[in-house]
């Protein structure tokens, strides 16, 4: 199909992409990669007023480490395409399992476009991003007309295609905690490599906490959004083993069906690659 008329704003900085927001009101859509966005539209399940092209600020693209040792905080700007965090040296470094992850997410045409601020922003319970920054327990910093706040990953995605985020704010940036050699594994399920999951893991952290924190384990395409595993989690911390804690991923869940998989499928998916993110994480701790 072909998109709904609408109109065209390029913008250079982010005060500009608010002032557009304010403007065109609650129909407007920021455009950065378009990757998420256009396809939506083409089917008419967005129909916006306005796009507001955000791709050319380029104060939006950075990764840098802030404060210093068990508090330091790997910030990424929204505007950072996968294939920038994917060869970013200090993101390898310091919190490498978003770089493994972002070289994970489509093709290289998607990878060069799509934005960290974008994935996050689209809600889509399948991403592979928003699965990894649940995982490491990552805050999203929102800026609107007044100012910027910082809203955990945990209260971000309240929904399909739904977010905390009021229609007047921005994603501007990401933050995550420095894990550096902290133990991680991520594993999805595709039909293709360049897919959306059918399901996908994401574990950080130690048993015996650390730099890293305690175990944590997110799963993509499980429900109307990313969550947490936490009857995985809470199963860890008890001291039951990794086999007998990945039973229970798919616990607190609700996987939908589709042409890929049914909900047991899923169910049994998030189970298998819960444990082998698990025993990833464990082996390279």
């Amino acid at each position: 199909m072909i998109p709904a008329p609408f109109e065209y704003v390029k913008v250079a900085s982010v005060d500009e992409a608010l002032s557009a927001l304010a403007e065109h009101g609650e129909d407007a859509k920021l455009l950065a990669g378009g990757h998420s966005l256009l396809p939506i539209m083409k089917l008419r399940l967005a129909i916006p007023s306005a796009l507001i092209d955000i791709s050319g600020i380029a104060d939006l693209s950075y990764v840098r480490v802030e404060g210093d040792g068990a508090d330091a905080i790997v910030a990424i700007g929204a505007g950072t395409r996968h294939y920038e965090l994917e060869r970013d040296e200090v993101a390898r470094a310091e919190v490498p399992m978003l770089p493994h992850v972002a070289g994970r997410v489509g093709d290289p045409q998607v990878r060069h476009r799509g934005t960290i601020g974008g994935t996050t922003a689209h809600s889509d319970p399948a991403s592979d991003l928003p699965t990894a920054l649940l995982a490491l327990g990552g805050t999203v910093v929102l800026q609107g007309p007044g100012g910027r706040r910082e809203v955990p990953v945990t209260e971000f995605w309240t929904g399909f295609f739904e977010t905390a985020m009021s229609p007047d704010e921005m994603v501007v940036e990401l933050r995550v905690p420095r894990t550096g050699s902290t133990g991680w594994g991520y594993e999805k399920f595709t039909r293709r490599e360049n897919d959306w999951p059918i399901v996908a893991a994401a574990a950080v952290g130690s048993r015996g906490g650390g730099a890293g924190g305690p175990l944590r384990v997110a799963l993509a395409n499980m429900a109307g959004t990313v969550l947490r595993a936490t009857a995985t989690e809470e199963a860890l911390a008890g001291g039951a083993s990794i086999a007998e804690a990945a039973e229970l991923a798919d616990q607190g869940t609700s996987p939908g069906a589709d042409m890929h998989a049914d909900a047991d499928y899923r169910r049994h998916l998030a189970r298998l690659l819960t444990r082998r993110a698990l025993e990833t994480a464990a082996g390279a701790a």
